[in-house]
């Protein structure tokens, strides 16, 4: 467990990772989040390696499924999780080692600055090795969502973020995958939630992505069509 003290408050903050076949990295990446105090959640999403052996070793508490079922389901798992388990905050993070434990801190310290509920991360000041159809996507996505949020989001597609249990409390979360990640800006922000961003680094190796920019662009824009109909939550 650890815990940040504010000038408001003494913070519980749990990190979040949801897995798919990431036995290669989510080891390290557990054992670093647990060497700087951290109590690490891992949801294996129907892996068919060994993710869930690697977690529990690197002591981690691993939650699964038992069939893959998508990034927002597994999200969703570890979000209640660390709110029926008392944490007041939870950082999400990948799996698969793009996003560095040292960047936590940034989250930490923006949220105990600004007593905003969301910290999100932001690739974009300097989005050297992203690749150029997911660099334009991201960009046409943020600003979209941004106007939809009424708020300045440099980067909504990125998954390494800091929200406050009190924010998912007050949202009813419904993606399955990916979209989550908007879903919950734009919910937040019609709850009158307050988003701030923090520049982090990206790892880019030589991983296949498990995004697809046109099949994944064409339901985020579905979905925001969907909540741009939508009155209430």
């Amino acid at each position: 467990m650890a815990v940040i003290q504010g000038v408001l408050a003494i913070m519980k903050i749990a990190i979040v990772i949801p897995a798919h076949n990431e036995a290669q990295t989510i080891g390290p990446l557990v054992e670093a989040v647990r060497a700087l105090g951290y109590d690490c959640i891992v949801i294996d999403d129907g892996s068919v390696d060994r993710t869930d052996a690697v977690a529990e070793q690197a002591h981690a508490m691993v939650l699964k499924t038992t069939t893959k079922s998508g990034k927002g389901n597994a999200l969703k798992v570890g979000f209640d999780y660390a709110r029926k388990h008392g944490y007041e905050a939870l950082i999400a993070m990948d799996g698969d080692g793009q996003h560095s434990p040292s960047d936590i801190a940034a989250f930490v310290a923006c949220c105990q600055n600004t007593n905003v509920d969301i910290v999100n991360g932001n690739r974009m000041h300097n989005p050297q090795g992203m690749p150029l159809v997911r660099l334009a996507t991201n960009r046409l996505m943020s600003w979209l969502i941004s106007l939809f949020c009424r708020q300045h989001i440099p980067d909504t597609q990125c998954g390494f973020r800091l929200i406050k249990t009190n924010v998912l409390q007050a949202i009813k979360l419904e993606s399955s995958d990916f979209e989550i990640e908007t879903e919950v800006l734009i919910k937040a922000s019609k709850k009158g939630f307050k988003i701030a961003s923090v520049d982090i680094q990206t790892i880019y190796r030589d991983e296949v992505s498990k995004i697809q920019p046109v099949h994944d662009t064409v339901r985020f824009i579905a979905y925001l069509w969907r909540e741009l109909l939508r009155k209430n939550d």
